[in-house]
């Protein structure tokens, strides 16, 4: 008997079961260590920077080397997620990129020059790794969340890149302060190697995930699930495959010239710019500009991501409030968006600031903004187009981690001209009000858009 005779044979009168929130728990717990993995290096960079000889921007081009690869990978990411689907090439990213950094260690071992070069080779494969990654997260909550549930998911997961500074910030800390830096690279590749394994064997999808019930299933399906994603294959979707190269294209130009879409991938570019630099020069700001201990440092690190982890929660929490209330999706989404942006611009006043205690304040309620606004991903679920949801979600991606680009080279040229953070901070400042104007210009209702037929 198939997995879906059993959950019909059950009946309609069976309480729902909750598969849903294990399958949102694994997507918190994997995306942890996917931006622990992405972090390692800003907590080891200190070191490293000692030990290797790195000027500033050198830093930030071996920042930024991991989403050079990240960017580059997102489409192809995205077409392997729908042509394969989410299971087994999710599997595949945690395994690959705990691989790059287990070897990233080794680096220690080389002189100078070879270890800049193989470091951001390592760092360059990671972000090839992790492409498909937060798209995967995107599909993956589209076809089990409901409409009305997919704003505080969606939060959830991407909150987790809080999570991932709060546990692992202060452990990495401790680990380059007693055993020495590359010691981090290994542990946090060995916990990946073992969470990919334990994916394969949690993660199904909803038509086939031996635990769920007829009576979940059949509630998010009619609350707008896509329970078929990986199982129908549309026309569109067949198209692709005939066509793949072709079709893909056509359906890249039909989102690029969607003025919603772009208003959206503006604002997460903005958005993702206030992460990575917390990701990057955020420890070396507290060390540098604020003369605290590499230890210190990690510990303190921890505070504004708290507060980022309950404000990605609250801001989810209260978009999908408005949504029950019957309040549109736009005016859902945008409320937090906004509002949270806003809030992020405060990190520029700890450039007239001398107390550490204020610094981390200040950052704090930054950092709770940011978290209430990053809605990016809620947005995406609403708004993909169902044929093409994985490669939407690439395309979103791709043009918010092209932050992970241009800021930390940004600020580490703004480091070598000036001698100090005040610059970067107002360049960080400035992009969360970026956000807030794309959200009230440029986006205009927030709906799912329809494919033109190719």
């Amino acid at each position: 008997m198939s997995v879906s005779q059993v959950r019909a044979a059950a009946g309609a009168n069976v309480k729902a079961s909750h598969i849903r929130y294990l399958v949102l728990f694994m997507l918190f717990v994997v995306t942890t260590l996917n931006y622990a993995d992405r972090a390692t290096l800003s907590i080891a960079g200190t070191s490293m920077k000692a030990e290797l000889g790195l000027d500033p921007v050198m830093m930030g081009y071996i920042f930024s080397a991991f989403s050079w690869a990240y960017v580059l990978a997102q489409l192809p990411g995205g077409w392997l997620l729908d042509r394969f689907g989410s299971k087994t090439i999710y599997a595949l990213s945690i395994f690959f990129w705990s691989i790059f950094t287990i070897m990233q260690g080794g680096v220690t071992w080389l002189g100078t020059g070879a270890a800049v070069v193989v470091l951001f080779v390592l760092r360059f494969l990671v972000g090839l790794a992790e492409a498909p990654s937060f798209p995967a997260n995107g599909r993956i909550v589209a076809s089990w969340f409901p409409t009305s549930e997919r704003g505080t998911a969606s939060a959830i997961f991407n909150s987790a890149q809080y999570f991932a500074a709060v546990l692992f910030t202060p452990l990495m800390g401790w680990i380059t302060h007693a055993y020495g830096w590359h010691h981090v690279f290994t542990v946090m590749g060995v916990i990946g190697v073992v969470m990919a394994f334990v994916w394969i064997k949690v993660i199904y999808s909803p038509k086939d995930h031996p635990r769920i019930n007829k009576a979940e299933f059949d509630y998010i399906e009619q609350g707008g699930a896509l329970v078929d994603m990986d199982q129908a294959k549309p026309a569109v979707a067949a198209a692709a495959q005939k066509d793949a190269g072709k079709a893909k294209w056509a359906y890249i130009k039909q989102l690029l010239s969607n003025r919603m879409l772009l208003g959206v991938y503006i604002g997460q570019y903005c958005i993702n710019t206030i992460t990575y630099f917390f990701l990057t020069w955020f420890p070396v700001y507290l060390v540098q500009e604020r003369g605290m201990s590499i230890l210190k440092a990690g510990f303190v690190a921890s505070i504004p991501a708290i507060c980022g982890f309950i404000g990605g929660v609250v801001g989810g929490m209260i978009s999908d409030r408005l949504i029950k209330r019957g309040n549109s999706v736009t005016l859902s989404r945008k409320i937090p968006i906004v509002g949270g942006m806003l809030l992020s611009t405060t990190m520029i006043l700890c450039n007239y600031v001398d107390a550490q205690w204020m610094v981390v304040g200040i950052m704090a309620v930054a950092f709770f903004g940011k978290g209430i606004g990053a809605l990016g991903w809620a947005v995406v679920a609403d708004t993909a187009p169902k044929e093409i949801v994985g490669l939407s979600g690439a395309l979103f991606n791709m043009f918010g981690n092209a932050a992970g680009i241009t800021t930390p080279i940004v600020i580490g040229y703004i480091l070598k001209e000036t001698g100090s953070f005040s610059g970067a901070l107002v360049f960080v400042g400035a992009n969360a009000l970026v956000t807030v104007i794309s959200y009230l210009v440029i986006v205009k209702e927030i709906k799912r858009v329809e494919l033109k037929p190719i």
